[in-house]
């Protein structure tokens, strides 16, 4: 399996070259917006972005939330959000190297749980989440969408 790793300030370019061809929402505009969303991401400790390459290409990646928690004996949650592979490398393992150095860095920080959802329809990406470890079926998810959009 390919190996993932906590993502580095200079990764920046990469993960939007990934963004760009995949099949997420659009990247944040202005350029200048996205550079210092980048950067406030990286200054928090309690954010961990995870990337699996392919020689010098970021090749997926996913994002790793944690929040602290007064029940549960005091154990953090975890939430894993914008899990992305390039089209051209899935089903090679970058997913689930990401994925998986998500869950141990959740498991480090002494998370109770890691929650995560997806709007996805295609069964293959429900068999990727459960492969990796994820339950289905034990929360029901709701969104609440911003007024206007």
């Amino acid at each position: 399996m390919p190996n993932a790793r906590l993502a580095a300030p200079s990764d920046f370019a990469g993960l939007l070259d990934l963004f760009r061809v995949s099949e997420v929402s659009a990247a944040a505009e202005p350029q200048a917006r996205r550079e210092a969303i980048w950067q406030q991401t990286l200054a928090r400790d309690d954010i961990a972005v995870l990337v699996s390459t392919a020689g010098d290409k970021i090749v997926a990646t996913c994002m790793l939330i944690t929040a602290p928690n007064l029940l549960r004996g005091g154990r953090q949650h975890g939430f894993l959000e914008n899990v992305v592979t390039h089209p051209e490398f899935q089903g090679r393992g970058h997913g689930r190297a990401v994925v998986a150095a998500a869950l141990a860095e959740a498991w480090r920080r002494d998370c109770h749980h890691v929650l995560m959802q997806s709007g996805r329809k295609d069964p293959r990406v429900h068999r990727f989440y459960e492969a990796c470890g994820f339950e289905p079926g034990l929360r029901i998810g709701y969104v609440a969408r911003r007024p206007g959009d």
